[in-house]
Formats: C-alpha cells, structure tokens, sequence
C-alpha cells in the first residue's frame, strides 16, 4: 500500500509539474503575440528562452536561434568566461621602473610606468584606485628608493595592449562620449573626462566652456564648441565627437538652461599621455626633479619610434580583484570594464592583447560550453557595437552554466535588480535585452533571456511592455 502511495504520488507530482510548465508556457506564449501584435513593435524581432534554473528543461521559446543585437546583455558572455579563465581573485598589476643606473639618489635614465590594461586606475569607484591614491603610490616608490632626480624622460609603457583601443564597429556618435571609451595599455580615471558649459540666458543661446576634468583636456585639446542652450529641465542631449590619439574635439548637441554649470563627459583621445604627463608634473611638484619629457610607447610607435621598456621593476600597484570589477562591469554597465577584460582574456591566453584575439578566445571558451561559435557574431566585449549578434538561447546557456559555477554568489550579486527580477539590462539605439534570473509564486526558479530588436518609439515604454512578459515567470 505504502509503495503504491509513492507511486501515485510520484506520477502526480510528475503530471502536475508537467501541465504547470505547459500553464506557463501558454501564457508566455499569450504574453509575447501581445507584445508582437503592439504598434512599437509591428517591425520588431522578438527573442525569447527561458527553462527552470535547476532542470535546465526548456519552458518556452521562440526565436531563441535567431541572431540578434544584444545590446549591454553581451557583458555577461565576457563576464563569466572572464571568471572562468582568469578567476574571480585575478589582478592587474601596474609597475614602477626605470633603465639605467641608480646612484646618490639620481636614476641616469628613464622611469617607466608600465600598464597591464587595468581598467581601474584612477577610478573613483574604490578608495585604493582615485588618481590621488595611484600618484601617491607612484611617488612613494620612487622615495622609498631615496630617489631625488631622474636625468631622463618618465615613460608610460602601455604596450600590453595593441594600440587600437576600440573595437571595430563601434559607432563614431557613440566613441567621443563617455561610455565609448576604449581600452588601452595603461588605462587612466576610466579613460573620461568631463567638460562643464555656461549656458545662454535664453533657448538656443551659445554655451561656454568653464572647464574641464582633468585640466589637461583644455590646455592640450582644442575644443570647438557648438552646444547650445536648451530648455529648462531638457536634460543632457550634448555629443562629443574625438578619435584616438586625435588633438581635436567637437562638441555638438544642447544642455539645459540653468544658472550653475552643466556638465557632460567624453571619452579621452589618449589617455597614456594624460597619465604619464600628470605623472611628471606630481613628481616636480613633490621633491623629485625630472629633467625630461613626458611620453607612451603607443604614441612613439604611431611615430615609427622604437618602443622602449623598463630593466628593473622597484614595485607595482595592484588592482581590486576581478569579482570587484565585474560588479561594476554588470552593476553600472562600465564598457571600459568590459572592452578590457575581453583584452586581457587575449593577453593572457596567447599574448596579444587585442580584441579580435579575445573574441576567439571567448568563441572557444563557450564552443566547449554548449554555445556554437556561428550563435554568437561578437564584435567587442561590452555590447556597444549594433552589429554584435547573439542568440537568446546563448545567453541563458551562459547563464544557465554561471549558476554551476563556485563564483555564482558574486556574479549573481553583481546582476543589477529591476522589476523585481535579478537580471542584466541592455539598450541601445531599437534594442532592448534582459536576461537573468527570477523565481515564481510558487517557487519554481527559471532562467530567461529576452531580445527585441528594431521597436518603434519610446524606450521606456518599450522597457514596461518587455517586463509585461517577464512579469508572467514571477
């Protein structure tokens, strides 16, 4: 009798999870031919995968083979395999050097600073990592070797990384701005600055620029200024437009009318020489005298120059931990973070730290995970570039492995928190994505991905629509 009821049992439990999932699937289903049936999205493409977390058997899906743009939600491909490969303790190390010799307190030499492409340096998002704290520890390393004069130049050897910061693909509206920045060799205050207008008295008044951050940007650039003064409240609609190594800026676009300053922030055009020319100036004005210049190997090499490098490392400055970089590269969707890692997966896999060679790298990583190379066409690491191309069944392959990972507790911390699901967001130009993970009133916990591409208006009513149909897995 007993072993009957378990059999019966057994066999119940097993129909009702079985209708259960088909319950959901049919009001996925419902929920997705509204969503395609709505003007914004007459002209869409619509992705979507979900399976329970702990089975891993499939609930719904349609379109989920079907390359499309997905937007910041490519971060989690380079984020995991980053895990994976260089391990959630990984740090970038940053070293302080110099060639010559050392006598009564004098290098006859060059001092190098030579990057690793650590993405956090000079960042405000760690008290260890401000530029204060990064020139402090430059400075204390050359005094703790009683060092009081250089006869040479102070180098910045950013070589580690291919002196083609950003990836191809990228968009020239999108490079000049903030979160276009791309990763370099040494990389420095996330490779931005900010430029702070004066705005008119009235609509359509010119603006001026009161400033920049760092000052550098303004004494060595040449800023030509067409912003104009917007509405009250109108909000940021300013671009910059700049190109690496370039000494030109444009500025084109409106910032809001206002008494105080407004300011925007770009992207650096060379964020090594700014560095490296903060670096000689902290050094004078601290005690140590520098009788040379100022200048990067990625500079010199452009030059035809021949690129030099440091015989004696004194000491290096390390970088927070990967999990602590990853918090931010899915937390606050840092591309840097993301072009970087993507890099230093390359760098440390073959010793070319290029993007193209981080992207095979990436390629086979998951090719041995379950996710065919032809399911994922990746131009960066980041997801900035529309012509990236992933499936939705890939990414929740990626994030149906994270989960079996020792790591999963810090990058399923990192995952921001909307609409009350834990999951990555992405948005560019007709593109929305989310995936992630979300447990239901009843307890089952599921893993999804979902990708429009090409809708029509608003992106925030785009966004509330797209939550509409997660809103079915809670």
């Amino acid at each position: 009798m007993f072993q009957r009821f378990i059999v019966i049992t057994g066999w119940f439990a097993l129909i009702t999870g079985k209708s259960f999932c088909q319950n959901i699937a049919g009001q996925l289903d419902m929920a997705i031919q509204k969503l395609s049936a709505d003007v914004q999205f007459k002209h869409a493409v619509i992705g979507l995968c979900v399976t329970e977390s702990k089975t891993g058997i499939l609930v719904f899906a349609t379109n989920s083979e079907l390359g499309l743009a997905p937007a910041s939600c490519q971060k989690v491909i380079t984020s995991v395999a980053a895990f994976e490969l260089l391990g959630k303790g990984f740090r970038y190390q940053t070293s302080v050097g110099y060639d010559g010799k050392i006598s009564n307190g004098i290098i006859a030499g060059n001092v190098y600073i030579t990057g690793s492409g650590d993405p956090t340096l000079g960042s405000d998002r760690w008290k260890t990592t401000t530029e204060a704290e990064i020139l402090k520890a430059i400075l204390g390393c050359l005094k703790k070797n009683s060092i009081r004069s250089i006869t040479g130049d102070i180098v910045c050897d950013d070589t580690r990384f291919t002196n083609d910061p950003l990836p191809r693909g990228w968009i020239w509206e999108d490079i000049g701005n903030y979160y276009g920045a791309g990763a370099w060799g040494l990389n420095w205050r996330e490779n931005q600055f900010d430029i702070t207008f004066k705005t008119g008295k009235k609509e359509n008044d010119a603006t001026e620029i009161i400033s920049t951050k760092p000052s550098a940007i303004l004494k060595d650039y040449t800023i030509a200024n067409f912003v104009t003064t917007g509405p009250t409240g109108s909000g940021d609609n300013g671009y910059l437009f700049s190109s690496p190594f370039q000494k030109n800026i444009i500025a084109r676009g409106t910032v809001p009318m206002q008494n105080s300053g407004f300011t925007i922030s770009g992207s650096m055009p060379d964020p090594p020489g700014v560095f490296i020319q903060r670096v000689k100036s902290y050094l004078q004005e601290n005690g140590i005298e520098v009788n040379g210049s100022a200048w990067s190997n990625s500079a010199h090499e452009l030059d035809g120059k021949i690129k030099v490098r440091a015989k004696v490392i004194l000491d290096s400055i390390a970088s927070p931990t990967l999990d602590s970089i990853n918090y931010w590269l899915l937390k606050k969707s840092v591309n840097l973070f993301g072009e970087a890692l993507l890099k230093t997966l390359a760098y440390q896999s073959n010793g070319v730290g290029a993007t193209d060679a981080g992207i095979a790298v990436v390629k086979d990583f998951w090719s041995l995970h379950g996710v065919e190379k032809s399911a994922i066409k990746i131009i960066d690491g980041s997801g900035l570039s529309p012509a990236n191309r992933v499936t939705a069944k890939s990414l929740l392959t990626v994030m149906q492995y994270a989960q079996s990972r020792p790591w999963f507790a810090s990058f399923y911390n990192a995952l921001p928190e909307a609409n009350g699901i834990k999951m990555k967001d992405g948005y560019i130009n007709g593109v929305r994505s989310y995936t992630g993970y979300v447990k239901s009133k009843s307890g089952v916990n599921y893993t999804f991905a979902l990708i429009v591409n090409n809708f029509d208006g608003s992106a925030g009513t785009a966004r509330e629509k797209m939550w509409k149909v997660l809103n079915v897995l809670k």
